[in-house]
């Protein structure tokens, strides 16, 4: 079964974030919806890899990145691979996108995704099959 919601970085980054109250209350509620509804979220190998790099140099322990890793890892993940990496090339084209944000969008079709949650994409734009959503609006 496909998943409905696809969350970028930033959405989990927010979710920590003690210098965005706002932002932060936002993404604490996407999190937590997608951590009562697994199979409705998916994230990326490169979305984990972010997020660890990310968190870790904002100050917070690597532990603490593992353990939330962990708890993320209940969602779809969409494994970073030869053909994604094609698919993110050619949606970076045709889209004139950033190659790191080209992936992300990769990653949400691949997972079946129609909503992908980003500040970093234009909102309401739908690229592909996927329709982006900045809830920080």
């Amino acid at each position: 079964m496909p998943a409905k919601h696809f969350l970028d970085t930033n959405i989990l980054l927010y979710g920590y974030d003690l210098d965005s109250p706002v932002k932060r209350a936002v993404a604490e509620t996407l999190i937590g919806r997608a951590l009562k509804r697994p199979q409705d979220t998916a994230i990326s190998v490169q979305v984990l890899q972010e997020f660890h790099v990310n968190f870790v140099r904002s100050g917070h322990p690597a532990a603490e990145a593992l353990v939330l890793i962990e708890d993320f890892s209940s969602w779809t993940v969409i494994d970073n691979t030869l053909s994604l990496f094609g698919l993110g090339l050619s949606l970076q084209a045709r889209w004139q996108i950033s190659l790191w944000d080209a992936m992300i969008l990769a990653a949400a079709q691949a997972s079946g995704a129609r909503e992908l949650f980003t500040e970093d994409l234009s909102h309401g734009q739908d690229y592909g099959g996927v329709r982006v959503v900045n809830p920080f609006l």
